[in-house]
């Protein structure tokens, strides 16, 4: 068994060992059940190069010719077929969400009332809704994504910003504070690609906003070290980073400079690191499923 794959394996069963242990001191099951698989072969990390702060930090083994181009049939527009089951389209729509006076428009898939966790992503500059329902642009992650919540009672939305700024702030909050209402017993975990981050960082500021999520992934962002002074930091709200080595929109030096500045006061916090991997890879990367049972957990 390769070293990676080992690693795994033990990780898997640590947490099993800490699943167990939730459900005999009586945890909520919203807090104690874990997302179940779907496709984890073919979405899993492929190897591991070097790990710190006890596995908070990882470099991931990132490679463009396998991952770009002997993954996607068409490279970065189509990604080959068994990355994607199309099956969950009969459970998504485009919609336009009345949220506290707010017109938002967002791909949604997923039954609110039962739903016991949810995911908001966020698109960067250029994007909008329709880049987070694509199956099979950036390797079919965000197949798997919506496939994830349909499975395991979750809700999967992607809205469109309408800047980066005031107008999309007050957007996604009251996003935010529509789900926590049509969807009370969801855990919501906000997560910001590139310029999209912007947005997590202001609603990061806001008490009332931040302190309905469960937790934050930032994508490929800008770092901002005001994070340290903000009510979710104070909250000790989870924060998930991840990035690519060769970025050269964001540095990855600065959002990994806030990381360690998190870890060393022991806050709970990962950064997965893809080595030579650009703006785009940590959408086509990150492993949705352990990102989020590390959050939701």
């Amino acid at each position: 068994m390769s070293t990676d794959r080992l690693a795994r394996s033990r990780s898997a069963r640590r947490f099993a060992a800490g699943l167990s242990l939730a459900l005999f001191l009586g945890l909520s099951s919203a807090a104690a059940a874990e997302i179940g698989s779907f496709k984890d072969d073919l979405f899993a990390y492929p190897g591991i190069l070097e790990q710190d702060d006890d596995g908070a930090f990882l470099k991931i083994d990132y490679d463009k010719m396998r991952d770009i181009h002997k993954r996607d049939q068409e490279p970065e527009r189509r990604v080959k077929g068994k990355y994607v089951s199309t099956g969950v389209r009969w459970y998504q729509d485009f919609e336009t969400i009345d949220a506290g006076g707010r017109s938002v428009d967002v791909f949604a898939v997923g039954k609110f009332r039962t739903a016991r966790f949810a995911v908001i992503f966020v698109h960067g500059r250029g994007g909008d809704r329709k880049l987070g329902a694509n199956d099979y642009s950036f390797g079919g992650n965000f197949n798997r994504l919506k496939n994830l919540a349909h499975k395991y009672r979750g809700v999967y939305l992607a809205p469109s910003a309408r800047d980066f700024g005031d107008r999309g702030v007050a957007d996604i909050s009251a996003l935010i504070g529509y789900v926590r209402t049509a969807a009370p017993e969801a855990r919501i975990v906000l997560s910001c690609a590139s310029m999209g981050s912007f947005i997590c960082w202001k609603i990061a500021e806001d008490a009332d906003v931040s302190g309905k999520l469960a937790g934050m992934m930032i994508l490929g962002g800008p770092a901002n070290p005001a994070f340290l002074k903000s009510p979710a930091h104070a909250a000790r709200m989870p924060v998930f980073f991840s990035h690519g080595s060769d970025d050269s929109v964001y540095p990855w030096t600065d959002q990994h400079a806030l990381y360690k500045s998190l870890i060393r006061e022991g806050y709970p916090t990962r950064f997965v690191l893809f080595d030579t991997g650009s703006h785009g890879t940590p959408i086509r990367m990150t492993d949705w499923r352990e990102t989020l049972n590390w959050i939701l957990q």
